[in-house]
């Protein structure tokens, strides 16, 4: 460039030396520096809007559900292969889809590419042995249950096209489904060109101040490592109660119930034909507390196992976050480094006007992210405990009744 401005425009914000940084693999640091050039086409929008709690994602108009029913077992290449297969019926469409669990992963490695900025629930895990076997498959479904109510609850994953086909595409359409899928792969709005597809709310008063978006991450950041360590915390303990109902506390009643049977053998002895009431009774309350072992050992299945399938989907989201922050982290850092330059006359004022525009576009987008994490981490964990504690009273409720028919055994001895 000729004149005297030359010196100014050569300088750059320096690039990351670390080329495997999230920052730079999600493809932020690019669009931060202003690379990224893609044709935005009007179905591409993802749209963050100022909601009362600060910046959020846009309401998806059509909200839906999905149910996964029971799985079931199907075969390939004349019965060589077998798989199973899941039963999906999206509430918008009303038809019936199988997918398979390769599917389910398909998608998940497709939206987690996609979305940089978005927590993608990850999938309950693999297993190679024992697939068939009942409980897994059931744990399974319900850890798969979890997932889906996640993707259909998000406004962008809920309606992106990868994930519409996955829910809309018939079984028995081989070649639509690979061309959905091809089509899925060949997505250029990935990477940088993802950010581009982001708009977030314009004109006066409508910036984000960067100190308070900063502060806002630092104070979620140490949200989630509290959040993390106690969720590990919680599930341990309900993992022992569990074992300890399911093995200890039933067999310590059992014990409980096998003295007293004892006594009524032992009093039958007696064969005195008055006693014969005491002897059942006593026998009775042995019965009793045989059965209160047997509700104890079937009880974690009710309320502890669905906490800890949440917990493990939640635990799923906090190992996506330090990503999603890091990427964050990245944009901040080039628009203090460009507020630098220009201070120093190395820089023009458009350009790191600019750095510091797109900053704003990936802070809307997280801060977005990190409401829509809050709002549905109280729902569901308002619904789990809820669910949780309503169990554990029926649970009394029925080890009382127990009690009660036993005690009323001996009213008419």
């Amino acid at each position: 460039p000729g004149g005297g401005g030359g010196a100014k425009s050569s300088a750059t914000v320096s690039r990351n030396l670390n080329r495997f940084s999230t920052f730079v693999k999600s493809g932020g640091e690019a669009f931060v520096l202003g690379e990224a050039s893609g044709f935005v086409k009007d179905g591409d929008k993802l749209c963050v809007v100022l909601g009362p709690r600060g910046p959020e994602w846009q309401e998806n108009p059509y909200p839906f559900q999905c149910s996964i029913e029971d799985p079931t077992k199907q075969t390939k290449f004349k019965g060589m292969k077998s798989y199973i297969a899941y039963k999906l019926v999206p509430s918008h469409t009303g038809q019936q889809v199988h997918r398979r669990y390769k599917h389910f992963d398909w998608l998940y490695g497709r939206l987690a590419e996609k979305f940089p900025v978005i927590s993608v629930p990850h999938l309950p895990e693999k297993q190679a042995t024992g697939r068939f076997e009942e409980d897994f498959i059931s744990k399974r479904r319900k850890g798969l249950a979890w997932w889906m109510d996640h993707m259909c609850s998000h406004p962008v994953l809920a309606q992106c096209d990868a994930f519409q086909h996955f829910l809309t595409c018939p079984s028995t359409d081989e070649k639509a489904w690979k061309q959905g899928k091809r089509k899925a792969e060949k997505d250029e709005m990935v990477g940088a060109n993802f950010f581009l597809t982001i708009s977030v709310p314009a004109g006066p008063g409508a910036g984000l101040d960067l100190q308070e978006v900063e502060s806002q991450v630092d104070g979620f950041k140490a949200f989630t490592k509290k959040m993390d360590e106690s969720a590990l915390q919680l599930n341990h303990t309900a993992n022992e109660f569990a074992r300890k109902q399911v093995t200890g506390f039933k067999k310590e009643y059992q014990k409980v119930g096998h003295s007293f049977k004892c006594l009524s053998q032992a009093f039958e002895l007696d064969q005195q034909a008055f006693s014969a009431g005491l002897n059942q009774a006593i026998a009775f309350t042995g019965e009793a507390y045989d059965a209160i072992g047997d509700l104890f050992a079937d009880q974690p299945r009710q309320d502890l196992d669905p906490v800890m399938d949440l917990l493990a989907l939640y635990q799923g989201h906090l190992a996506n976050f330090p990503d999603i922050i890091h990427v964050q982290k990245g944009a901040l850092t080039k628009v203090k480094e460009s507020k630098r330059h220009v201070e120093e006359g190395k820089m023009e004022l458009q350009k790191a006007e600019g750095i510091q525009e797109r900053c704003n576009i990936i802070s809307f987008a997280t801060l977005a992210e990190i409401n829509h994490f809050h709002k549905i981490r109280v729902r569901d964990f308002k619904s789990q405990m809820q669910h949780f504690l309503q169990q554990q009273i029926l649970f009394f409720q029925k080890v009382t009744q127990k009690l009660e028919e036993a005690l009323h055994k001996y009213d008419s001895v």
